[in-house]
């Protein structure tokens, strides 16, 4: 696909992508409904416009996966144990997100797994962070993504979850960028959610 194409597809999937998220926090009740679907969609637009890179063997994408998921929710507890300490507000802000949006019952875990964490890695990093490299430098379309990733978040009112994605992002960014490998970022970020939301949570 050509430059300027996929540039407007960029632009187009980034505009509908925000303001979907955006109305679905809005709408609290049916945000596990949404969420899923607008991701299904860029898994679309990712696999139309973008080749999604595999440069490792089955084996070392779950080895690695699970260290790399392992040491990503170490570093988001450490960071959220130093700005916790920083200011109360933190901790109170993500966890009125989580007690809103997070995974309560066995249907969102499924969501979660299948599709969401699939198609966000599918779409972020190997379309978006993919695109926009074509126009930048690797570092800097890992910092742009993650921005990008963030925003939703953060233009919802939700700024302390959202720092804690821009985060996640830049390190799952970091990865792909080295490993070149769509479904090590997956299991690693698989791996990393579990952790966090369900083996050993620390909201």
């Amino acid at each position: 696909m050509k430059k300027h194409k996929k540039l407007i597809l960029l632009l187009l999937s980034l505009v509908f992508f925000y303001a979907v998220i955006y109305y679905s926090f809005e709408e609290s009740e049916i945000f596990w409904y949404l969420y899923p679907f607008i991701i299904l969609i860029g898994v679309a637009i990712s696999f139309l416009s973008a080749e999604q890179k595999d440069e490792l063997s089955i084996w070392k994408c779950l080895i690695y996966g699970i260290g790399y998921g392992v040491i990503l929710y170490g570093i988001t507890r450490l960071f959220y144990t130093i700005l916790k300490l920083v200011s109360n507000e933190f901790s109170i802000s993500i966890t009125k997100y989580i007690s809103t949006f997070g995974p309560s019952n066995i249907w969102h875990y499924l969501l979660l797994i299948f599709i969401i964490i699939v198609g966000e890695e599918i779409f972020w990093r190997g379309f978006i962070q993919e695109t926009i490299k074509s126009w930048t430098s690797p570092l800097l379309s890992i910092v742009l993504t993650s921005l990008l990733f963030a925003g939703p978040f953060i233009l919802s009112g939700y700024f302390s979850y959202g720092l804690l994605t821009f985060i996640v992002g830049l390190l799952l960014g970091l990865i792909y960028e080295w490993k070149k490998s769509i479904p090590l970022t997956i299991v690693a970020h698989e791996v990393y959610i579990l952790l966090l939301f369900l083996l050993i949570p620390f909201f």
